[in-house]
């Protein structure tokens, strides 16, 4: 009798969010309704300081390669700045999850946004495509969105029926049908491109929200943190860090994130409807999340599937406190009166701005691009009910994008190559995540990070960690998550000692 393959090894979901907080699901603090991650969340493990890459493009090719970003070429965006770190593609010396499990025996699908260069994901063993293959467009424009292998067939929609989140959804399950068509297991890469701006949802998502906005940034901040403390997630002595600086570098623009009652009536109104609509967002993506959870569970599929939610950076602050209206020219219009009711749809185009961003974070430091907390650290969520026996337990060890690798290698049986192709292949950087499945306990970990000239390193409790123009500032992790107290003044020999293992670090993994 020829043994079911789906039995001995797991089908594999990586979920991804795009510019999603770290303080922005149900689970982990927030007021954003996602009971069906909530569920994922409290039926399995949740982790809190699980890190990405600051950005969308490095986080992605951590996220695919198991190497750092600058090792596989992507240390910035998708511009080729002819250095080995910032080719702004996937380099021949990394191979993707999708040319590991696919060697391995699984199928290989990726619904939702490529976004790592001009090599696509077929040419970089996926067998199918739906999705972006850039970095952000129009939720409602179905011409943004495209099938590969070209001759695969694109399901169609009716005037105004299109909406990507859900699009995305619907290839994916798409795909996992087809899987079904054979034993061999699946590895679906389901990497939505919600709720990144422009920011844009149904009417009816948007309506829930607008609301409860109403109170404010600060509030949202206090309330978010007080659930967290309840849910243990953070520390019960945890201050909440003060309202954010903010940087347009472009505009040669710098303040702090004001404080909600100073801000004018009508520009407040604007804000609230900002975030509302991000909201809406997030709260779709869950329920389309729900949507692959009830079809895995219709067909007794998932105790052995392995499901991980995560986030590619944190919050996006771009780039005040008001956000913006035109992403060429990063202006920003007030909307008053009628005009608020047509923001979220088709011919609207918004960022939420830095003061949303900061609540999104809460309740840690700075957002995404930035080398503190809050534009490293991502939710993660891990469910497998056959394997993850920690119901509903937090662990607070740290990790980081690198890891995917060295897990699905670990847990599907297959064979990471020292040469695929013809070229030579990098080592992973990553560790698997097995024994903290397994609740052993961690081990020590030195983890470091670049975007833009923004750096850190984290070894163990200590973090060191600047902002580009900056010096070196130095935190207790253990004691000061929300990284409030700078003590490099009283620890110079640590600081040099880590600053010199991010050199090293540097040089080896091509950070210019």
């Amino acid at each position: 009798m020829t043994p079911n393959k789906k039995v001995d090894k797991p089908n594999i979901i990586l979920i991804l969010a795009d510019d999603l907080g770290f303080s922005d699901l149900g689970c982990y603090g927030s007021e954003i309704k996602t009971p069906n991650l909530d569920k994922l969340g409290t039926e399995g493990l949740r982790f809190t300081q699980f890190y990405n890459s600051a950005r969308c493009c490095p986080s992605r090719a951590s996220l695919l390669t198991g190497v750092y970003p600058h090792q596989a070429g992507v240390g910035e965006m998708t511009e080729d700045k002819e250095h080995p770190g910032y080719r702004g593609y996937l380099k021949d010396e990394c191979v993707t999850l999708a040319e590991v499990l696919g060697n391995g025996g699984y199928h290989t699908y990726l619904a939702g946004k490529w976004h790592v260069g001009k090599r696509g994901p077929i040419e970089r063993g996926f067998d199918d495509f739906y999705g972006m293959l850039g970095g952000f467009g129009s939720f409602w424009d179905e011409k943004n969105y495209v099938c590969l292998p070209k001759h695969r067939p694109k399901r169609s929609y009716a005037d105004g029926e299109f909406y990507a989140t859900d699009a995305i959804t619907d290839h994916a399950l798409d795909f996992i049908e087809e899987s079904r068509g054979d034993d061999n297991p699946y590895f679906l890469y389901l990497s939505y491109n919600a709720p990144h701006f422009p920011l844009q949802a149904p009417k009816e998502e948007i309506a829930k929200y607008e609301k409860y906005y109403e109170r404010g940034w600060d509030q949202i901040r206090e309330e978010r943190l007080a659930r967290m403390k309840e849910l243990q997630l953070a520390d019960e002595q945890m201050p909440l860090s003060p309202r954010a600086e903010y940087w347009d570098r472009d505009r040669d623009i710098q303040g702090t994130n004001p404080a909600w009652e100073t801000i004018d009536p009508d520009r407040q109104k604007d804000l609230v409807r900002r975030m509302a609509i991000y909201a809406a967002m997030v709260d779709r993506m869950d329920q389309n999340i729900g949507r692959v959870i009830e079809n895995l569970r219709e067909r007794d599929e998932l105790d052995n599937t392995l499901i991980l939610f995560c986030s590619d950076n944190g919050a996006c602050a771009e780039w005040d406190p008001w956000g913006f209206d035109d992403w060429i020219t990063t202006s920003n219009f007030l909307h008053r009166k009628g005009d608020l009711d047509r923001m979220g749809g088709p011919d609207s185009y918004h960022s939420y701005g830095s003061g949303w961003a900061n609540a999104c974070s809460t309740p840690l430091r700075m957002y995404k691009h930035y080398g503190h907390e809050g534009g490293i650290s991502t939710p993660l969520i891990v469910h497998w009910p056959e394997k993850v026996q920690r119901k509903g337990e937090i662990d607070h060890r740290p990790g980081h994008f690198i890891d995917f690798m060295a897990t699905f290698v670990d847990v599907a049986g297959v064979s990471y190559p020292e040469e695929f192709q013809g070229n030579s292949i990098l080592p992973m950087e990553g560790k698997s995540m097995r024994s903290a499945f397994q609740g052993e306990p961690p081990q020590s970990r030195t983890l470091c990070f670049e975007h833009e000239g923004h750096c850190a390193i984290r070894q163990e409790k200590w973090k060191l960690v600047k902002i580009k123009e900056r010096d070196w500032e130095l935190y207790n992790i253990d004691t000061d998550r929300a990284e409030m107290f700078n003590i490099a003044a009283d620890y110079p020999e640590l600081v040099d000692e880590l600053r010199n293992d991010w050199e090293e670090w540097a040089k080896r993994t091509n950070v210019e």
